[in-house]
């Protein structure tokens, strides 16, 4: 029995092709396996899932690589000892894999987001669900347009992107937000006579929540060191390039309720315009 044991080690270390694959081959049935525990019968992954999925795959493919390197250890330093030059080609041809195995290194150093957060990396928005050593997958957020819901889109952004655009974390956008609205008016009248009124409707459509919120931006501006905007809504006017009056309303709300509090603010203003000015 120890004889066939031995036998076979010896065959699979002088046929490493046959022996690589059959590692790949055990490693990913095991990854395959240890997924569909964690993963479970649930019709949608929570980011704790989410985390343990991607440590997971992350975790088997550095052990594939480790394996394989070591394995193949004698003969890559001959071959990179004879072909300096082509490995030098190779590096040069390989530029953006090497930035992104470096940009998830930057990623993993900086701690800038984790599986779950909200992000945006250029003028891409959305909530990371998965990130690896080459690229980081997001569900995209129509936040470009002020909407706070998924598109249904999925976005893998190359980690090399970590160091073209800066990554802004706007985890805390998942619960409360700055909503901001602007009303714009071609009539050019005095408006401010209609502010107290529309701040108490504003405040009367918000007190349901303006306890937590106010308690949720007080936790936002010691997490961050900065004093935020407080949590009562604020509106001023500025003017347009062609004379028109913008009316801007900002208000601290939960972020499923922004769009419904933004057609109620609005039909408010609507209906004082129209009363006072028509």
């Amino acid at each position: 029995m120890f004889d066939n044991i031995v036998l076979t080690v010896d065959f699979l270390l002088e046929h490493k092709l046959l022996l690589t694959v059959l590692i790949i081959l055990l490693i990913s049935v095991i990854k395959r396996f240890i997924l569909s525990r964690i993963r479970g019968d649930v019709a949608f992954l929570s980011d704790v899932q989410r985390k343990w999925m991607s440590r997971t795959k992350n975790g088997t493919s550095i052990l594939i690589i480790v394996i394989l390197f070591i394995l193949w250890q004698t003969e890559v330093s001959k071959f990179a000892l004879s072909v300096t030059a082509i490995a030098i080609a190779l590096v040069i041809a390989s530029k953006e894999i090497i930035l992104c195995f470096t940009g998830s290194i930057q990623r993993a150093s900086s701690r800038s987001f984790v599986i779950g957060d909200w992000i945006e990396v250029g003028k891409i928005y959305g909530q990371v669900i998965e990130h690896n050593l080459m690229a980081t997958v997001i569900q995209e957020i129509d936040l470009d347009k002020g909407q706070y819901h998924f598109t249904g889109k999925t976005v893998t952004l190359p980690n090399s992107m970590f160091f073209t655009y800066a990554v802004k974390n706007l985890n805390f956008m998942k619960r409360y937000v700055f909503h901001n609205i602007t009303i714009t008016l071609v009539q050019f009248v005095n408006l401010y006579p209609l502010f107290p009124a529309l701040t108490r409707q504003i405040e009367q459509h918000c007190e349901d929540f303006i306890e937590v919120a106010k308690r949720y931006n007080s936790m936002i501006e010691k997490h961050a060191g900065v004093d935020l905007p407080g949590s009562e809504p604020h509106i001023h006017i500025t003017s347009g390039i062609n004379g028109e009056q913008n009316v801007n309303i900002m208000i601290f709300c939960p972020t499923e309720r922004a769009i419904q509090l933004e057609q109620l603010i609005r039909e408010d203003f609507m209906a004082a315009f129209q009363e006072t000015y028509n």
